[in-house]
């Protein structure tokens, strides 16, 4: 069932689609508020600072991706699956335009120039992403699923570094399908091919 909209959510959506267009710097809140129809006094009753706006929005992403990697444990066992999910995700958000970029791939892109609060909230996405690839990394190489050729942090590091790679080319390239070609290769690498 989805939850009704409220003022402080349609703040930050429209926040992630300005940073997602241009970055931290590429919005102020004269913009939001004429996007969404209200007062930038209505802004600032919710969120006082924009590094309170940006910092809540990266907040949501973590939750977000905490809780939608959780459930994605829960319905995939299989380290292989769970790897071509989580880039078909991104593929398919890529092609639709519903999240065509990782809002906190962007913002770690001006990292020394973010504001240390907001910049400490998107180096903890990063801790958690890199943690759980290299928990999921880890199990499949212990089940005979997945094949490595560094340490499984390592092979996350990388893996994650790919993802968000293949996204920044596609979006350079204006081809939607780049995502996918670029990830193959690193699938393939992984996932060693069964009779």
């Amino acid at each position: 069932m989805n939850k009704p909209s409220n003022t402080a959510d349609d703040i930050l959506a429209a926040a992630r689609r300005f940073i997602v267009a241009g970055g931290y710097n590429g919005f102020s809140y004269a913009d939001i508020a004429e996007v969404i129809g209200i007062r930038k006094a209505s802004i600032h009753h919710h969120f006082p600072s924009k590094v309170d706006l940006v910092q809540t929005l990266v907040r949501r992403y973590l939750e977000d991706a905490v809780t939608g990697m959780g459930e994605l444990e829960r319905k995939i066992p299989q380290s292989p699956e769970l790897l071509r999910t989580y880039t078909g995700y991104w593929a398919q958000c890529i092609e639709d335009a519903s999240r065509p970029f990782c809002v906190c791939a962007l913002l770690a892109s001006e990292l020394p120039a973010l504001p240390p609060e907001v910049a400490v909230e998107v180096r903890a996405y990063f801790q958690f992403l890199s943690g759980w690839l290299a928990g999921v990394i880890e199990r499949g190489v212990e089940q005979g699923t997945l094949t490595i050729s560094a340490a499984p942090r390592v092979e996350a590091e990388a893996f994650m570094a790919t993802v968000h790679g293949a996204m920044l080319s596609a979006r350079a390239c204006g081809d939607a399908a780049a995502f996918a070609t670029i990830m193959a290769p690193t699938l393939q690498k992984l996932i060693p091919a069964t009779d």
